[in-house]
């Protein structure tokens, strides 16, 4: 849903002349001066949740969401809501020394894979009953029923190595991956259509969407505050070595995510080194809720709580109903973000030089920009806010593809098991795709898309200029991990069996019912979606 929680920003230093778009160099190994920044979405929209409708809940003229291609796993067997396991490798990026055409490292494809499960949270949208009963079934409701729990959404967030030190929550370390627990809530009340005071949006990781944030750990403790309100941007922010779960490049995992008395636990087993990383989403572990309150009162108060997962089942009608997307249980590859940039004036700023592969000149996305020396370990300039124009590394064919001497090698997951043993698949899965959401021309002016009506939205969106994007990314699947398994990108050589028609994959148009103020609903086309009998079980 989005990238990474924590904007670290970057103290003044002296900037470096930006090398050739498409090349890369090792980094310097001088150190800057790292402080925090403000995390209000409407600030930074690279860093939240995206919902239906951002200008309501952002003001006019903000977007928040970025690109998000995803695979939905539908199950009716109790459990299927809240208890899976997963098996993977994460990706192995090409040497960083500088040779001419290396310009793929998975830090430019994405920022974050992860794998998500709707929550309860009973201080979250929609906020019309105080209670909400987890792991059942019985919080099915139509968004308009008055007795709707509050919903917020778990992701499980994989972070790749390299990327810059302005965005450290994403930058585990230089060569490193490393794992955290997000839940995000909306602190919005959908009968009212008020939002939680600005005062305490100002403080921690509020905002208008809440954030619970925590790095697991080797000792499943959090090194710093959880919690929204008390978050401390170094403490919690930036990893660290002595406590933080990391994860080599290229080495197998598995994810188990299952509930527990006192919130989901999530953990995460590097199966190649023996090494293991935890986190409960409980109060003990300081977790908690941000209490609606809205303006006049400048009140911000954490209320301690454990997260459970919200349904038993993985079914369509397992929605957070407040999200652009409709999903709950689901893995997501979060892409969409990087574009190079020649030139920035000062850190994190918008691109005052050329923008892309063909240095064109710089335009209104290039914005959340750095240098090459804020990079840990490819020197190479670029921008991170959501990438409307369809141009950046994202949308080229710079993805896996076999060849490991220019490209990483390719994500790999495996569909999820459940059931008591985690020896039962999800029989159905979903292609999703949130392209129609981007492709309002409020957000990419390009495009056409009538999100009332669904004309003019498109599965391969238009980049800057008009024309089709050069390419976009689709899940395909493949023999690994002693059975079949899943890659997002393109067509792997020596991996890939089935690419399920490439971007036809997504289907058609979904058209979501969300609940606006004053209890009426209104329909939006805010994705594809095709729903199948899963071809990738174990």
């Amino acid at each position: 849903m989005r990238s990474p929680k924590v904007l670290i920003a970057l103290g003044a230093v002296a900037m470096l002349s930006a090398p050739m778009v498409g090349k890369a160099t090792a980094a310097s190994t001088t150190t800057p001066t790292i402080k925090h920044a403000p995390v209000n979405c409407a600030q930074g929209r690279l860093l939240c949740t995206e919902v239906n409708d951002s200008d309501a809940v952002f003001g006019e003229g903000h977007y928040v969401g970025h690109d998000e291609p995803s695979l939905l796993f539908y199950s009716n067997q109790p459990g299927s809501g809240n208890q899976m396991q997963y098996s993977g490798v994460v990706p192995k990026d090409p040497s960083p020394a500088a040779k001419p055409g290396v310009r793929s490292y998975q830090f430019q494809l994405n920022p974050a894979f992860w794998f998500g499960m709707a929550m309860c949270d009973t201080q979250s949208f929609p906020l019309q009953v105080k209670t909400c009963t987890p792991n059942s079934d019985t919080n099915i409701k139509a968004p308009k029923d008055p007795n709707h729990a509050g919903t917020a959404f778990m992701e499980l967030q994989f972070y790749p190595p390299g990327w810059v030190q302005q965005f450290n929550a994403s930058s585990c370390s230089a060569t490193q991956w490393c794992v955290a627990l997000n839940i995000d809530s909306l602190a919005e009340n959908a009968e009212t259509g008020q939002l939680i005071n600005e005062t305490c949006q100002r403080q921690g990781l509020v905002g208008q969407e809440p954030v619970n944030f925590a790095y697991l750990t080797r000792s499943g403790k959090p090194q710093g505050p959880p919690d929204p309100v008390h978050f401390d941007f170094v403490k919690s922010g930036v990893p660290d070595p002595h406590k933080v779960f990391f994860l080599n490049q290229g080495d197998r995992f598995t994810v188990n995510m299952h509930d527990t008395a006192h919130g989901l636990r999530t953990e995460v087993d590097d199966v190649t080194t023996g090494q293991k990383g935890f986190m409960t989403a409980s109060a003990a572990n300081g977790f908690a809720q941000v209490k609606f309150a809205p303006s006049p009162s400048t009140e911000c108060t954490a209320l301690p709580y454990d997260f459970h997962p919200m349904y038993s089942t993985s079914s369509p009608a397992t929605r957070v109903p407040w999200a652009a997307h409709s999903y709950n249980i689901a893995f997501d590859d979060e892409i969409g973000h990087f574009d190079y940039c020649s030139k920035v004036a000062e850190p994190f700023a918008s691109c005052t030089g050329t923008e892309g592969t063909h240095g064109a000149p710089a335009d209104p996305d290039d914005n959340l920009c750095f240098a090459p020396w804020a990079s840990t370990l490819v020197q190479v300039g670029g921008c991170e806010d959501t990438n409307s124009g369809f141009d950046g590394a994202s949308y080229q064919n710079d993805w896996p593809d076999g060849t490991t001497a220019n490209r990483p090698t390719p994500i790999i997951f495996t569909s999820p098991l459940t059931g008591p043993r985690y020896d039962t698949n999800y029989p159905q899965v979903g292609f999703e795709t949130d392209t129609p959401r981007i492709e309002d021309p409020s957000v990419s002016p390009a495009n056409n898309c009538n999100r009332d009506t669904g004309t003019g939205c498109l599965r391969t969106p238009l980049a800057d200029g008009g024309a089709p994007a050069v390419f976009y990314p689709y899940f395909s699947s493949g023999q690994a991990l002693g059975g079949c398994a899943w890659t997002i990108g393109q067509d792997v050589g020596g991996f890939t069996a089935n690419n399920y028609g490439k971007t036809a994959q997504y289907g058609s148009l979904l058209k979501l019912t969300y609940l606006a103020p004053g209890g009426a609903t209104v329909g939006r086309y805010n994705d594809f979606r095709q729903v199948v009998a899963n071809p990738c079980t174990r």
